[in-house]
């Protein structure tokens, strides 16, 4: 099934592109984000060094959508269940591959963006980054994390909508809506619960490394918060694909 799955993967037009985008993205808005840093503090240069992010990760989920998307769109999801009728094994199979791709593409992107801000940080007098920290390291391992499971939202997601269009609709409202609609509710406390419930605020809370009793969630609360949204999407996903006919 992995053998299967991996060369769906890499035989699907334009897949390989996309993962070449996200990675470019992230590290470009990241250098543009850290050209425009104008504070003293650490925790400025590692949240502007990991701005790209908030990009790539939109990149990230239309993959992982299009990965099982396109065999909805095209009917060859029937072919594929045919073809491997354990429909729980083909999703974890689907699911396996998904992850270790987008944890490669994540990393590539995170490590392109630490890099940037290695060399530019110090030339703008800006504190130098360090994987010698403990919460640097949090941060920048964090964000791989977090983008690998909005991979898995998507694909969570796409089964249980079985259209990409709508899949892609859904998974960039999760991701960008909670954060217009946090930041127009007029009553603090609604907000931070949107804060804390909204899988972006509270996934990009991994990034932070100071002033972190200010946050609406903590660290690795937020990132669990990402990894239930994930799970719940998979779980849906694995029992309607049971139920459902293709």
């Amino acid at each position: 099934m992995l053998h299967a799955e991996w060369t769906k993967f890499r035989t699907t037009p334009g897949m390989i592109w996309l993962l070449l985008i996200a990675i470019a993205a992230t590290v470009t808005v990241s250098v543009l984000a850290i050209s425009t840093a104008d504070c003293p503090q650490r925790d400025c240069g590692v949240s502007a060094t990991l701005t790209g992010v908030r990009v790539g990760q939109a990149v990230i989920a239309i993959v992982a959508v299009l990965v099982i998307g396109d065999e909805y769109r095209t009917g060859m999801i029937r072919t594929t269940l045919v073809a491997m009728p354990r429909r729980t094994g083909m999703l974890a199979a689907k699911v396996a591959v998904v992850s270790a791709v987008l944890t490669v593409a994540s990393a590539t992107a995170v490590l392109g963006s630490f890099v940037a801000g290695l060399h530019l940080l110090p030339g703008r007098d800006l504190p130098a980054l360090s994987l010698t920290e403990g919460e640097v390291i949090r941060a920048f391992g964090g964000s791989i994390l977090y983008l690998t499971m909005i991979g898995l939202l998507g694909v969570g997601v796409t089964v249980v909508l079985r259209s990409p269009a709508a899949a892609i609709g859904s998974v960039l409202g999760l991701l960008y809506v909670f954060p217009i609609v946090a930041a127009a509710v007029p009553d603090q406390d609604w907000e931070r619960r949107l804060q804390q419930i909204g899988p972006m605020d509270a996934g990009l809370a991994i990034q932070r490394t100071g002033d972190l009793t200010d946050l609406p969630v903590q660290p690795w609360h937020g990132l669990g918060v990402v990894a239930l949204w994930a799970v719940a999407a998979l779980l849906t996903a694995a029992v309607l694909l049971h139920r459902r006919d293709a």
